[in-house]
């Protein structure tokens, strides 16, 4: 990594959005770890509150903002916003984590509500999210939007649906936010990392023979960097760290 992330998101407010699921919660827990206050997006309280105590054991006290993506409304991020200028006085990150997987179907057999659910909760609500948040961010000396992405040669494959399709929009809308932003305070990239251990691929995948998956804590410190300011040498850009970059020894 070209910069340590020790204490790289010091005095940092980040939003991580799907914190209780498996990439979401090591993010969070990377960020902390790294010196940001963290505030964590969830509709899974009990799960949140467990992701709240190993943050609380190892840096600030994070914030718990419960949210449901899939019925949350522009009014609503408009008042997260509103929440986080007043409570924390700023935002200078957000990691988009969420997403909506039900499992592997053909398309003649796929539940359109759970199409339209896919869509909304892994494009339409980080679109939303983000346009709420852009003039929050843009008041920061430096801020980032991160998107987390899957593999367009693993999602673009029979039987993905929504998710695949989500997948696709999130690429563009890196492309697009970044067109947008490029000369502005707010930095927009995308992370997608490599096959991790969560509950989303053991949808897919038989866990005992999924030999490829690391647990998702190894690509954790790659949000953490492209947060931080070495992450300005990969704006706009879509970033997919190998476990063996990210546990090298900083430059």
């Amino acid at each position: 990594m070209s910069e340590s992330v020790s204490r790289s998101l010091d005095g940092r407010v980040v939003l991580v959005t799907g914190a209780h699921g498996g990439f979401g919660s090591a993010v969070a827990v990377a960020c902390a770890e790294a010196g940001a206050t963290v505030v964590l997006l969830g509709h899974k309280v009990p799960r949140l509150n467990r992701v709240y105590d190993r943050i609380a054991a190892v840096g600030a006290e994070p914030a718990i903002y419960p949210l449901d993506l899939e019925g949350a409304s522009p009014d609503d991020y408009a008042e997260l916003a509103e929440r986080l200028e007043s409570g924390f006085g700023g935002l200078h990150g957000i990691v988009h984590c969420a997403a909506e997987f039900r499992g592997l179907t053909p398309v003649v057999h796929a539940d359109p509500a759970d199409f339209a659910r896919s869509i909304h909760v892994g494009l339409t609500a980080p679109w939303w999210l983000t346009q709420a948040m852009l003039p929050l961010l843009a008041k920061a000396d430096d801020a980032a939007v991160v998107f987390t992405l899957d593999s367009p040669e693993r999602v673009g494959a029979a039987y993905w649906g929504g998710y695949g399709v989500s997948q696709f929009g999130l690429r563009g809308a890196v492309q697009i936010l970044h067109a947008e932003l490029a000369n502005s305070r707010v930095r927009v990239a995308g992370l997608m990392p490599g096959p991790m251990r969560t509950t989303l691929r053991a949808r897919a995948w038989v866990e005992e023979t999924d030999r490829q998956a690391v647990d998702p804590s190894v690509y954790a410190p790659a949000a953490v960097e492209l947060l931080s300011g070495a992450g300005r040498s990969r704006r706009g850009t879509i970033w997919s760290p190998t476990p063996a970059e990210l546990t090298a020894s900083p430059a």
